[in-house]
């Protein structure tokens, strides 16, 4: 039998991420995993359902992410494939997912299932330790456990700052620390923090890394706090330029327009904040569809 070439897969994929084609990718994802189906090409079939679960996620189709990530998880469960580094990886996948559809409890559980599987297979230097700390650091921020979420991205942090060439991580890393030192009413440090991502983010990646915008969006908030409303607007705006470009008018799209509204309603500029109210509204209402 001859399978899917997958190599092509990606190509073609990676091509409309590049042309900014994202209405083209969700049915090209579809297609893509039928015709894996059909082959029984299970290797490809695992890996286009991983990047359904990222792809549904980012545009905030979390529905059909959950559909994604309960099918791959089941098929590798059958070919026993449970207690292995690619288990664990799709665990975080469908953890993450989860998380940003709001399912905290479900998240938690996929991400304490791929430490316990990473614990046993790779030691605890290595990098996919700092992936699954950030992540789990946000799920506990949100989950209002801040002081266990500073402890996992110390850790994320301490592992990237070792690895040559991590220096995009432990960007993300700093971004994900200081979103917490905002909740436990620490705008200095988190400004700090930023800082220090945002320069690398700018220097190492170009800022055309797709976590940049999570930088921009969290100085945007220091500068908030810090009542220096000017910056903040401009933060925020070139965090929307980099959602837009990455995933579309997704939620955390509609959430920066509402943050946006946010400072100009302290600027006093009424029809700015009018102007993102409405969009927000408006891309709020299409993710709900």
């Amino acid at each position: 039998m001859v399978f899917m070439n997958i190599d092509a897969f990606f190509a073609t994929l990676d091509a409309y991420f590049e042309k900014n084609e994202i209405d083209k990718i969700d049915p090209f994802l579809e297609s893509s995993l039928a015709q894996a189906k059909e082959e029984e090409d299970y290797a490809a079939y695992i890996s286009i359902c991983n990047e359904m679960i990222g792809f549904y996620r980012s545009t905030s189709a979390f529905e059909k992410a959950y559909v994604a990530a309960e099918d791959v998880l089941l098929l590798m469960e059958e070919l026993k494939l449970d207690h292995t580094e690619h288990f664990a990886t799709t665990l975080l996948n469908a953890a993450t997912a989860y998380r940003a559809g709001g399912d905290y409890a479900q998240a938690l559980r996929l991400y304490k299932q791929a430490l316990q599987i990473y614990e046993g297979l790779i030691p605890p230097e290595d990098y996919r330790y700092a992936g699954l700390y950030n992540n789990m650091s946000i799920l506990l921020e949100k989950m209002e456990e801040n002081e266990e979420a500073i402890a996992c991205a110390r850790k994320a942090l301490a592992i990237m700052e070792k690895i040559e060439g991590g220096e995009i991580q432990t960007a993300v890393s700093l971004t994900n620390l200081a979103l917490v030192y905002f909740k436990v009413s620490e705008p200095g440090q988190a400004r700090e923090l930023l800082e220090r991502a945002l320069a690398i983010f700018e220097q190492d990646g170009e800022g055309s890394d797709e976590h940049y915008s999570g930088a921009l969006a969290g100085m945007g908030e220091a500068c908030y706090r810090m009542e220096e409303y000017d910056k903040a607007l401009e933060y925020y705006e070139r965090a929307l330029e980099k959602v837009k470009l990455h995933y579309g008018e997704n939620v955390s799209y509609g959430v920066l327009c509402e943050n946006c509204a946010a400072v100009c309603e302290r600027m006093g500029d009424v029809p700015g904040q009018t102007r993102y109210l409405d969009k927000a509204r408006e891309v709020m209402e299409k993710n709900s569809r």
